[in-house]
């Protein structure tokens, strides 16, 4: 049930963000902090999911980006976290990656997860002990073991300018080891890429609670591993992220908390 409802919800959004992409010259939106904007779009497609899910969820508490954000209580029976368009400044530029995310969590603990990739018709969906799916189909993290042949997401700290150089520090040690970095703009379509092998590792500095809520449970869900930068399991929360299949997250771990580590044959 609650996996249905958080579908509903993300196609209803992606309805009325869909009708946008079109105008989104004409769109009234603003900067929240430098760099990081919120549109009208945003705010609409809050609105609708939150009517979707008191419609078909009565009770349950809405948790979300731009209207509701206090997690305050977020671990004590239904919440809804939710971004309502993830990858706002792409959108905003007509750059096509971007997407609603949706978690149902119950007791602090995903127990759904939904992925909804506007521009690609994409749906990526993980219930608790049931698996991961895109469009319905079975999907799981890479076998890519290899640094050399990986492909490695990541997400740059424009928020936080305090965690600037420390990011800038990591970087020539994933570049010079792997097969490529990638930067799209939207952590819930990088977390949903790690779980279906698209990517096979990923990691960002300092992610939301809404970023991160649903697309944690699709890696787990697909056979990956989410941990902070300690190691330790990750949870709904402001903060770091590493995530991969369970191969890459450990090395992509080791190599980003250890930074002076630079081996330019490896």
């Amino acid at each position: 049930m609650l996996l249905r409802a958080a579908v509903e919800a993300a196609y209803a959004a992606a309805q009325v963000i869909s009708a946008k992409a079109a105008d989104i010259a004409t769109l009234a939106w603003e900067e929240k902090s430098p760099s990081d904007f919120v549109s009208e779009v945003d705010r609409a497609s809050e609105e609708v999911i939150g009517a979707t899910l008191a419609k078909l969820v009565p009770g349950a508490r809405l948790i979300g980006e731009e209207t509701s954000s206090d997690m305050s209580g977020a671990r004590e029976g239904t919440v809804f976290v939710v971004d309502p368009l993830d990858g706002t400044t792409n959108f905003l530029h007509g750059f096509p990656a971007y997407a609603v995310s949706i978690a149902a969590l119950v007791d602090g603990e995903p127990r759904a997860a939904v992925v909804l990739d506007i521009t690609r018709d994409e749906l990526f969906t993980a219930t608790l002990g049931t698996g991961a799916q895109l469009n319905g189909a079975p999907i799981a993290v890479s076998t890519v073991s290899q640094p050399s042949r990986a492909l490695i997401g990541t997400g740059f700290p424009f928020k936080h300018r305090d965690l600037i150089v420390p990011y800038i520090l990591q970087l020539p040690g994933v570049m010079a080891s792997t097969a490529g970095i990638r930067r799209a703009g939207s952590a819930a379509l990088d977390l949903a890429a790690v779980a279906c092998g698209r990517f096979d590792a990923f990691w960002e500095l300092m992610l939301a609670p809404w970023d991160m809520a649903a697309g944690m449970l699709l890696v787990r869900e697909a056979g990956g591993v989410v941990t902070d930068l300690d190691g330790a399991p990750s949870r709904v929360a402001h903060g770091a992220l590493v995530c991969g299949n369970p191969a890459m997250h450990r090395w992509l771990l080791d190599r980003i908390t250890n930074p002076t580590q630079l081996d330019m044959d490896s």
